[in-house]
């Protein structure tokens, strides 16, 4: 690798994100990935070490570096997303730590969906359960590229290179059926530290890379000039003044692709075209930007442009359109109903619209769809029919996941009720077929 290489990779930042069943080690993994590459700080250590012995535990126990909450901490499970920055000498990373309780679904989805890569933890005892089948689908809804699964507690069955091969074809078979392709898999136990930063001795016929090394050295994000450029519109810049009485410019964060001085651009809803006149980027003028960077256009002709407008250019424009069919993951207590009135928000838009149908609901188990249901519970996943007051342009969230995805907030309230996903995210089973392809307790480690 090059000395620019390296310097690349080291400035790289990969978003992750940990899901596992209760006890199934989540917590401890983190907390020695956190330890061993020395990313935990000498007082965090120091209060770790007094609370493990306020507990009578001899030694530190790892999972309260990430079990910040007081419940979690007395209930010995994860109940939040923990979001936790570290760093090595090659890469930059954000950790979203995911609750395994099936009730905490939704707290997976939040994690999840900006996340490149979703560790998934199983208890090599346990093998895959029905938790992990729910956090792969949901991995998969998501569209996260990279997975990973941990089979963690190999100490408590003896290293066994069987057990592990066994867990593994089931889980990549399994992920396989979602559309999850080319799943690394490897053998840990967190207590003990095998292959999470170190290698292990105890497991000489594993030849794969730890938890760390992948990490580090996974693709990190795609080359910007290979997506259709995506610009939301945040704000409109008129300066007051003689001096700037012909400057107009329009502020946001580009969504995806590059944008150049002398593209011809698409703005929508309204259609109508212009040419990029010129780009600013912290006050200073540049030829080119590129997602994600926050920048400020400037188009060649006076158009009427405002917030929530959508700046398109290179390639096919996303599709305009009223009737939004899409995958969803229902996230609020307050249940989603045929007929409901919400606001959606896309980008920097947000219309109200009615839910017109619930196509169906998924059973995460079987992957079948559950038809007929009126309503969506938290939790639930399924696919629904919108029809908004306005037109709106979407692009297929697996085109896209910045432009693909939306939220329903309550009118009334304020409050997020789910998140969405246009177009097909992954595929499910029928009604009548099988998939197709297309903590507490003293186990608590």
């Amino acid at each position: 690798m090059t000395t620019a290489a390296h310097r690349a990779a080291a400035t790289s930042l990969l978003r992750f994100a940990t899901a596992g069943s209760v006890d199934d080690g989540k917590s401890t993994l983190v907390g020695r990935l956190l330890h061993d590459s020395r990313s935990v700080l000498a007082d965090q250590l120091e209060a770790v070490e007094r609370a493990s012995a306020n507990r009578g535990q001899d030694a530190p126990d790892l999972a309260l570096l990430t079990d910040g909450l007081r419940a979690e901490r007395e209930q010995g499970i994860t109940i939040d997303v923990a979001y936790r920055y570290f760093a090595t000498a090659r890469r930059r990373f954000v950790l979203a730590d995911t609750p395994g309780h099936v009730q905490y679904t939704r707290n997976m989805v939040t994690g999840a969906s900006t996340a490149e890569l979703a560790v998934v933890l199983v208890d090599a005892r346990n093998g895959v359960v029905e938790q992990t089948r729910r956090h792969v689908a949901v991995a998969a809804l998501l569209r996260v590229p990279h997975v990973v699964l941990a089979v963690n507690k190999m100490d408590l069955v003896g290293y066994e290179e069987s057990v592990f091969a066994a867990i593994a074809a089931e889980f990549t078979s399994y992920a396989a059926s979602l559309g999850v392709g080319g799943v690394v898999v490897i053998p840990v136990s967190a207590l003990a530290g095998d292959n999470v930063v170190e290698p292990s001795a105890r497991m000489a016929w594993y030849g794969g890379p730890t938890l760390l090394e992948h990490l580090e050295s996974v693709p990190v994000g795609s080359d910007p000039s290979r997506d259709a450029a995506r610009f939301p519109v945040q704000y409109v810049i008129r300066p007051q003044g003689v001096e700037h009485h012909d400057y107009r410019g329009y502020a946001g964060q580009l969504a995806s692709g590059v944008l150049r001085v002398g593209d011809r651009v698409t703005v929508l809803p309204s259609g109508r075209t212009s040419t990029v006149a010129g780009i600013d980027v912290l006050g200073e003028e540049r030829e080119i930007a590129w997602a994600p960077q926050s920048v400020t256009v400037r188009l060649a002709d006076d158009l009427d442009v405002s917030r929530g407008d959508l700046i398109a250019a290179r390639g096919p424009a996303p599709r305009l359109t009223r009737d939004v069919a899409a995958y969803v993951c229902h996230l609020s207590e307050q249940e989603l109903r045929v007929g409901a009135t919400v606001l959606l928000k896309h980008t920097t838009r947000t219309v109200r619209a009615v839910v017109k149908d619930i196509s169906y609901r998924i059973d995460i188990d079987t992957l079948r769809q559950r038809r007929g249901a009126t309503s969506l519970k938290v939790n639930d996943i399924g696919h629904v029919v919108l029809r908004t007051a306005e037109p709106l342009a979407l692009d297929s969230y697996a085109a896209n996941r910045r432009t693909g995805s939306f939220l329903l907030i309550d009118p009334a309230e304020g409050t997020t009720l789910t998140a969405g996903m246009a177009g097909e995210a992954f595929a499910t089973a029928g009604t009548g077929q099988g998939p197709r392809r297309e903590g507490t307790g003293p186990d608590a480690r």
